[in-house]
């Protein structure tokens, strides 16, 4: 992964073990819709969460291991009810699977270091990438910019 201090700095790249812990561990440490979401592949109901109307700068941090996975300077109003993002921080810190669960061809993206389930990516977004990733609030943790 590459590391990020809470400002945003690049602090270079890591090798770290993945970080593996039974249900049990995840339920103590996270929210129940949270353990929903991120060990589960669930999703929150839109415009529900805490992020998808946050405009302040800062780091989106993974809520299980805190792995930095979105800035704020590629958020933008998709209008979908989730925050979306136009790229990760760092393409190292997430990845992505196809997923067809409900009947749609669509992509999933988790944290690579903890493999939560954060949300799915579109190719519907801005430029330059146009991409969407279309994330779960309860999946992240917010690190206002100081």
């Amino acid at each position: 992964i590459v590391q990020f201090s809470d400002a945003g700095q690049r602090r270079g790249m890591a090798s770290v073990s993945k970080l593996v812990k039974t249900d049990d561990q995840w339920r103590r440490q996270l929210s129940s819709n949270a353990f929903d979401i991120t060990r589960h592949a669930d999703t929150e109901m839109a415009f529900t969460g805490k992020y998808w109307n946050l405009h302040e700068k800062g780091l989106y941090r993974c809520i299980c291991c805190d792995n930095a996975l979105f800035s704020s300077e590629t958020k933008f109003d998709s209008g979908t009810g989730w925050p979306s993002f136009w790229d990760p921080i760092a393409p190292q810190n997430v990845q992505t699977i196809a997923d067809s669960s409900y009947f749609m061809a669509r992509t999933a993206v988790s944290c690579t270091e903890c493999d939560a389930h954060l949300g799915h990516v579109f190719d519907d977004g801005p430029a330059p990438t146009h991409l969407r990733y279309c994330m779960n609030s309860a999946s992240l943790r917010f690190v206002k910019q100081a």
